[in-house]
């Protein structure tokens, strides 16, 4: 007998399963990519000051800069006056907007704390009755409770105040940057992108003009439309209210229309505080007056005005618009919701022009206008017979 035959078996080495590889292959890769965007995260949060206010000027330039080329096209008309035409008209109006709202607000809060306290008044009354019978002792526990959680916190709502007072300085640094930035990014457009482009390799930087070009194509879209869209919801909501009988119809108008910059969200929040107002002043028929009204307008603004303004120059799915707003949120407060939305559309175009055959065929970047939104994307290809052209829509 061969003595190799009582020998022990030696297992040879176990094979790791086939979905496991996997799954562990895209979970190191999955923490990389997490990695790797924690940390940008971090490094734009530690240069917020900085950030910020290039954002907005980048936005902004997007809505002032095809009137500035419009206004260059005057005779004997420099393109500096135009800029500058252009930044103070925009501060003006700005300016405008915000003092007649805070002064009309103002104006007509006596007459909303008295009909609050009317309010107030009313709803104890029917608390104390069926079916409800809350009697006077619960209710007095119940205000004393309040005003005791008032007094406990009035502490860190006077340091929160001194707070928002100290950043002045910084808010004032901010706008004086976005101020800045905005006038070279209006007329230095064009010179500042090409000095960016210096930063890409040669062979790839057709692509990469391609790809910037209907970007900011789409971020001009999308504001354009976003700032006609949020005046319709404005005008229209004022007249609603106006004819219900709500007060400080004028405030709440100029809260609706910044509301719109931020889809979704924004209308619930200022749907809310419209419903409250109508509510303190008019009772539960007017509050659900101005609910009926807002779900209206939101209607009409969905399906009427952002697909016939935006059209093909933005296209995004209700999660890529209702998650990065929530995200923005959560990381930067309302600054990140504000942002969210075109920062998801510029990143959707530069991606989606990327991943196109027809641009990578594309040799003359000049063919695309950066500050028309039809540019954002191109033409889709004609039903039929015939050659596809070369900008057929992948």
């Amino acid at each position: 007998m061969d003595p190799r035959d009582d020998a022990p078996e030696t297992a040879g080495p176990a094979r790791i399963p086939t979905a496991l590889t996997i799954a562990t292959g895209i979970a190191w890769r999955g923490l990389i990519v997490a990695a790797a965007v924690a940390v940008v995260a971090w490094l734009l949060a530690q240069l917020s000051l900085l950030v910020l206010p290039v954002v907005l000027a980048l936005i902004l330039a997007a809505l002032l800069a095809p009137i500035a080329r419009v206004l260059t096209r005057v005779p004997y008309l420099p393109r500096s006056v135009a800029t500058a035409i252009v930044v103070i008209g925009g501060i003006a109006t700005t300016a405008g907007v915000l003092s007649g709202a805070v002064a009309a607000f103002l104006a007509g809060l006596p007459q909303l704390s008295a009909q609050l306290t009317e309010t107030v008044l009313v709803i104890r009354d029917r608390l104390a009755g069926p079916p409800f019978r809350v009697d006077d002792d619960q209710l007095a526990a119940l205000s004393q409770g309040v005003l005791a959680t008032l007094q406990r916190n009035q502490t860190e709502l006077a340091n929160n105040v001194l707070g928002a007072v100290g950043t002045a300085g910084e808010l004032a640094a901010e706008t004086l940057l976005m101020l800045f930035t905005l006038i070279f990014l209006i007329h230095d457009g064009p010179r500042i992108w090409r000095f960016l482009l210096g930063a890409v390799p040669r062979t790839s930087r057709t692509r990469a003009d391609v790809a910037g070009r209907r970007a900011f194509a789409s971020l001009v879209g999308y504001t354009r439309a976003i700032v006609v869209v949020a005046a319709v919801d404005a005008v229209t909501a004022g007249v609603g209210l106006w004819l219900i009988g709500v007060p400080l119809v004028v405030p709440l108008a100029t809260l609706i229309f910044f509301g719109a910059f931020v889809p979704t969200i924004g209308a619930f929040v200022t749907g809310v505080v419209a419903v409250l107002v109508a509510l303190a002043s008019g009772g539960w028929v007017d509050a659900l007056l101005v609910l009926g009204l807002l779900v209206l307008v939101q209607n009409v603004e969905g399906y009427v005005l952002q697909p016939l303004l935006l059209g093909r120059s933005v296209q995004l799915h209700p999660l890529a618009v209702v998650l990065p707003i929530t995200a923005g949120l959560l990381l930067a407060g309302i600054p990140g919701a504000l942002l969210a939305v075109p920062v998801v559309t510029v990143a959707d175009a530069g991606v989606r022009s990327l991943r196109r055959p027809s641009d990578a065929k594309l040799r003359d970047p000049d063919r695309i206008d950066p500050l028309d939104p039809r540019s954002a994307r191109p033409p889709r290809a004609p039903h039929g017979p015939g050659p596809a052209p070369h900008t057929r829509e992948a």
